[in-house]
């Protein structure tokens, strides 16, 4: 049964990548179906008691510091680094629908660079939508622009996809009430890679689903009890959500909201965690595990914030 189900995630991801480069008359109801069947899939799947891929138990304590780059850029974008890979190469993607992606040699040729001149440029065959991207292993992580909500696997290297599925959830709506272009964040840390959404069915709060970086499969989801309202970006250690809020009139964003998948932190548990105050709000958070910082992207300012880290379980 399980090689049948893989099967069939494979000629699905395969038939929507084929209509990407050769468009013909969707054959909507088939899709619908495929759609619908997954997500009960994967609906059995949370049923399941989440297993951890690592042994991390850290969880943020404090902001220990905060460091202005540089400014580069639209008020919305990404700037992240590879969480696995050994080099120091950092990505941004400039703006909420574009197809170039930046890649710098080291942060420090970042902030040298006069605008993008000292970048590598890749060019991505397909636009992004919102700013939810992040780079695992390698790849490059992105939602397609448009209405299908397709996630795109991008080989830095060979600068080609490698792989492509639509993301499993029915009637999505932006996933922070601050950031209206981004439905999915693609997030990634010590466990490997997560999407953060949201649907109508669910329409108040914030849901969460883990990821197989190979494969783009889902292999849960889960509810958390994150007001979207206000909230305006998010990031993920160790299993664990923080989503981050502010109000319309841009002021101090606050860690108001996190959520463990394996029930090891709750709201009670974590420090309310204020971020120094800037000059708008996120539009992008990206967490490094080995750095232990936050990538963070703010009205065209490249910021990063050094974490102050705990145990989980730890009074």
């Amino acid at each position: 049964m399980e090689n049948t189900n893989t099967r069939v995630d494979r000629l699905e991801r395969e038939m929507d990548y084929l209509e990407t480069q050769n468009p013909a008359p969707p054959c909507v109801e088939v899709d619908d179906k495929l759609v619908e069947q997954q997500v009960t899939k994967v609906k059995e799947k949370n049923k399941r008691k989440y297993e951890k891929l690592t042994d991390c138990r850290d969880m943020i304590s404090s902001i220990k510091a905060m460091k202005i780059l540089k400014r580069l850029g639209g008020p919305k974008g990404t700037w992240t680094k590879d969480v696995v890979a050994e080099n120091q190469k950092v990505y941004v993607f400039n703006g909420t629908g574009q197809t170039t992606l930046y890649e710098f040699s080291t942060g420090r040729e970042l902030a040298a660079s006069p605008g993008l001149s000292r970048a590598k440029h890749i060019n991505l065959p397909f636009p992004w939508g919102g700013t939810g991207h992040t780079v695992y292993d390698g790849h490059a992580y992105y939602v397609k622009e448009g209405n299908e909500f397709q996630v795109i696997k991008f080989d830095l290297q060979n600068e080609t996809v490698v792989d492509s599925a639509v993301f499993p959830a029915e009637d999505q709506v932006p996933v922070y009430g601050l950031s209206p272009e981004t439905y999915i964040d693609l997030s990634a840390d010590e466990e490997g890679l997560w999407a953060i959404y949201a649907t109508k069915e669910n329409e108040k709060n914030i849901c969460l689903a883990k990821m197989d970086p190979k494969t783009l499969d889902i292999e849960q989801m889960w509810d958390t009890p994150c007001p979207r309202e206000n909230a305006e970006a998010a990031f993920i250690i160790c299993g664990t959500v923080y989503v981050v809020y502010n109000t319309k009139l841009p002021s101090r964003s606050r860690v108001q909201c996190v959520y463990d998948v394996s029930d090891m932190v709750t709201n009670e548990d974590a420090p309310l965690v204020y971020f120094p105050k800037r000059y708008g709000s996120h539009s992008s958070l990206k967490y490094n595990p080995r750095e232990k910082q936050i990538y963070a992207w703010d009205d065209g300012y490249q910021i990063l914030y050094k974490l102050n880290m705990k145990k989980k379980l730890e009074v």
